[in-house]
């Protein structure tokens, strides 16, 4: 049986996507409707570093998506969404 999950937002999240130019925001929005289906897709990787070790990221060209994901009630929660040289600040 096919699991779907919620994708939640975090306030933070969501206003970061909000000040992206509008082809970026809507490549980023894609995923992000993708990670309901699949919330590891291929080339996902999981965050490293203090207070991160339940944190994931994806790839949207420059930008990067940091996300984590409850299993037990089947929520990723997107937690920021960044420029490749901020993301990990």
């Amino acid at each position: 049986m096919n699991r779907t999950y919620t994708v939640e937002i975090t306030s933070v999240a969501r206003r970061q996507i909000r000040h992206l130019p509008r082809s970026m925001r809507d490549r980023i929005i894609s995923r992000l409707y993708a990670l309901a289906d699949n919330p590891r897709p291929p080339g996902v990787v999981k965050v490293k570093g203090r207070r991160r070790n339940d944190e994931y990221r994806i790839r949207v060209g420059n930008y990067r998506v940091i996300y984590q994901i409850n299993d037990d009630v089947l929520v990723v929660l997107i937690v920021r969404v960044a420029d490749r040289r901020e993301a990990y600040r």
